[in-house]
Parts: C-alpha cells; structure tokens; sequence
C-alpha cells in the first residue's frame, strides 16, 4: 500500500505518454490501455478510501527525505474519498466518451489530455507540499483549457481562453500567496507550515495571505461572484469534460484545497474565528440564490447545467461556513452526491447532442424520451438527487446541511437551503417538460449507443446505491474524512509523527 500515491500519479501518466504513440498504430488500442489505466486507479482508490485506517495517514517520501525536508504524499481519509469521487466520475466519463468522441478528430490527444488531467487532480488531492500543489493544479488547469476548447470553433476557442484568463488569474492569487508563506516560513510543506503558523503573531499581512489563498480558490470553484467563466467553459467542452469539470475539477482545485489549507494548515475553526466561517457562509449562499435564479432563465441544456453547478457548490461552501460536524459530513456527502448526479445530467446532455444535435431547449418539442428511454430516465433520476429528493443520496447530502446549519442556530441559512432545493428541482424540470416529456417525438432518432447508455445507468445505480447505503457509507467513508478537517491541525502532528523518520 505505501506505494498507492505514486502509482496514482505514475499509471495515468505513463498511460497519457502511451496513448499518443499506440493511437498511430490502432486507435481502439490507445483507448483500451487509456481505459484500463483509469480502471487500475479506480481500483487503487477504492482499496484506499475503505481499508486505510483512520488517523494514520499514508506517507510517502520521495528520496525517502524526511518531513519537512523532502517532497512527501500525504494520503488521509480526506485524501482518499476525494481520490474515489475523481476516479468514479473519470471512469464512467471515459465509458461514455468512448463512442462520444467518434464525433471529433484527434482522440489521442483528447485522452492524453485526459489522463494528465487525473494526473493533476490525484497529485493536488495527495501532496503534502504548498507548491507541489500549486504544480499539480496547473497540469490539471492546462489540460482542462485545451479540452474545452477541443471543439476548435469559435465559441468553444473564445470561451477556452476566456477560462484560461481567469484561472491564470487565481493561480498568480495563489503563487503569490505561497510566496508569501515562503518568505515567512522558509518551508513549503503543509504540515510544516501549519505548525509555523501556530506560532506565528496573528497580523494583517497573515490574514492578506489568507486572503489571497480564498480568493485563488474561489474564481478555481467558480463561486459567486467568481463564476464568470463556468457558464461559458463548460457547455463549450465535450460532454465528458464537462461532467468531469463540474462533477469533479471545481470540487478539487477549488472546494477541497480551500478546505485543506483552512482546516488543516490555517487551523482556524467556527469557534476560533468566526469571521472567516461567516465570509464562507455569505459566499455559499450568494451562490446558491443568484446561480440558481439565473438557471431559470436559461435556454441552453448544458449552460443551465453550468449555473446549476455553481448553486450545488454554494451548497458545499455554505457547508464548510457552518462548520460542524453535521454540516462537514453533509458537504462531503454533497460532494460525492453532485459529482454523480450533475457528471450523470451532463451526460445525458451529450446523449442528447449525440442524437440530435442540439442544446437550445426551446427548439425542441418535447416527447423525445420515447426514442431515447435511457437517457431520459437518467436526466430524469439525476435531476432528483441533485435536486435533493429522496430517496437519492443528493437527498441525505442536503438534509445533513440543513440539519447542521439549524444545529448551529443558522435558521435562515437552513431555510435558503430548503427552499432553493425546490428552486432546483424547478429549473431542472424545464429540461424534463421541453426535452423528454411529451407526445411529438422527433422522427428518425433513437437510443444512444450501448457504452453511453451503460455509462449513464450506472451513475443512476451509485445514486440509488449511494441513498439506500447512507448510513453504512456514513461510518465507514463520509466520518472519517470529516474528522480529518474537525482535527485541524492535528494534520500535521500525524504527518510529522509517521514522515519525519526517513
């Protein structure tokens, strides 16, 4: 096991090295071995998420340098669930993108981006390293720039730039703010660092670093009002990079490296500094009541979705503002529950593309899950947990929040909550109405390939399975990664303790 974190960095990007070369020979041949990558890090991931054992942390040091010395992996309980959610979503992408992407040229590089785009989200979730992080986050970020613009026309070019502008934009946030740190700290090690800045005077200059670091990881999040470049960069991506932006890439580069720092490195808590948990607070709800207002305005499938996302996320921020127990496990079920369902919604606007060749859902009559049934009733399933309808796991996700926030004596925030939820499933139901309800139909068109289509019912399966088990998954995967960020800076005691050996 103490060799996970490397092959979780080495396996797709040798893969994504392979698959260029192997698809000037067979192209089917690159998308098996990229395939079969992605299935041994799905495994691998699995393995960890359930069978390492809490409160000791894997630690794995590159020249076998000791802590602070040396570049290590850190790989918690928090480490490990973020690596099953990013290899889930990723996989069944992959299923899908495997008849999807017929439609484009140049699939070789399409999967060689790919698979380095795992590579950066498995190396931020799993290096115990400021900088190393910020490394992994731009081999993630470029490989996602390229990707949504993969399409090479104008719309798809114009919002891929318009993307990169602004994610470079949070990354000279961040690299500036580990600068800082430098200059203060003289380490770059998470742990390292937090255990400087426990004793360390509590100065502006130390709140403008924070500051910075929020700010970095709120445009890469994409919350309100950083969210500027989401609604055009991920209708504009292929179906499959738009699951894996919003299902995935916001949460990793965004959500949890904001939740790492703040809880494990910053160490500050509700109780200790309840100002910055009220800013966090003030953000998750701007964006869950301004991106869900503007979702209802929507006409495009997959931009809709987009605004969609950004409330979800708001959800997971507001979460993380409340900051108790209840709340923490309730923004790491929303994290596992919106990976599935909003990845499973923009698949089946992909489906629906595949087919018909159209997103603008007032063009459409409606009456169109007769041809594709599968697809339907995957939106259909999909919308309902997102929305945080019972029985699906986006159900037990949202009343984990709501519970946490009326715990902590946060009525309104609660009531927002709730009510939005409704709000939610509302705009959700425009697709339903214009797209798949109805009697006219659309002639000549049928079901999605076998491989979509299996793709899709199998996030629907998770969905179900994730409801009907929450309270197994609650013990055994949701507790202890929250009880990694309730520790705080218990972190880097653990990571000092099992790394400074050598």
């Amino acid at each position: 096991m103490e060799t996970f974190p490397v092959l979780l960095i080495a396996i797709p990007l040798g893969g994504a090295f392979l698959v260029p070369i192997l698809y000037k020979a067979w192209k089917r041949l690159a998308e098996i071995v990229a395939g079969l990558c992605l299935a041994a890090v799905l495994a691998l991931s699995i393995y960890l998420a359930f069978f390492l054992v809490p409160g000791k942390p894997l630690v794995y040091l590159f020249g076998n340098w000791p802590v602070p010395l040396g570049i290590a992996f850190a790989v918690d309980r928090l480490s490990a669930f973020m690596l099953l959610v990013v290899s889930m979503l990723v996989f069944f992408s992959y299923l899908f993108a495997i008849r999807y992407m017929d439609h484009f040229t140049g699939s070789g590089k399409f999967y060689t981006l790919y698979l380095l785009m795992l590579v950066g989200m498995n190396g931020v979730v799993m290096t115990g390293d400021l900088f190393n992080m910020f490394v992994f986050m731009e081999i993630a970020g470029l490989s996602s720039y390229a990707l949504v613009a993969f399409g090479t026309e104008a719309d798809e070019l114009e919002a891929g730039f318009k993307y990169m502008v602004m994610g470079e934009i949070a990354s000279l946030m961040i690299l500036l703010a580990i600068a800082l740190i430098y200059a203060a700290t003289s380490t770059l090690n998470l742990a390292d660092i937090s255990r400087a800045f426990a004793a360390m005077d509590k100065t502006p200059g130390f709140w403008f670093v924070l500051i910075l670091l929020m700010s970095g990881f709120s445009i890469k999040a994409a919350l309100v009002p950083f969210h500027s470049w989401l609604p055009d960069a991920h209708p504009s991506a292929p179906a499959p990079i738009s699951a894996l932006l919003s299902g995935v890439f916001i949460k990793v580069l965004g959500v949890y490296a904001m939740a790492r720092i703040l809880f494990n490195v910053y160490g500050v808590s509700r109780a200790s500094y309840p100002e910055v948990f009220n800013a966090l607070l003030i953000l998750g709800l701007a964006s869950i009541i301004i991106a869900s207002l503007l979702a209802l305005y929507q006409k495009d499938y997959k931009r809709l979705l987009a605004y969609s996302s950004i409330s979800q996320i708001g959800y997971i921020v507001l979460a993380l503002g409340i900051g108790n127990e209840l709340a923490l496990i309730g923004a790491l079920a929303h994290i596992l529950s919106h990976s599935l369902g909003k990845g499973l919604l923009f698949l089946t606007s992909g489906s629906v593309v595949y087919r018909v060749g159209e997103r603008d859902i007032t063009k459409f009559t409606g009456g169109l899950g007769k041809q594709m049934p599968w697809t339907s009733l995957s939106y259909n399933l999909g919308a309902l947990s997102v929305a945080g309808m019972p029985p699906f796991l986006g159900f037990f996700s949202k009343l984990f929040i709501i519970l946490g926030a009326v715990k902590a004596g946060f009525i309104v925030p609660a009531v927002v909550a709730g009510l939005f939820a409704v709000v939610t499933l509302g705009y959700l139901l425009k697709i339903t109405n214009k797209v798949f309800w109805g009697k006219e139909g659309i002639g000549g068109i049928k079901e999605s390939p076998f491989v979509m289509v299996f793709a899709m019912v199998c996030l629907v399966v998770l969905l179900v399975a994730g409801g009907a088990f929450f309270f197994w998954l609650k013990p055994h995967l949701l507790q202890p990664a929250a009880d990694v960020l309730l520790r705080g800076t218990e972190y880097a005691d653990i990571v000092f303790r099992i790394g400074a050996g050598g």
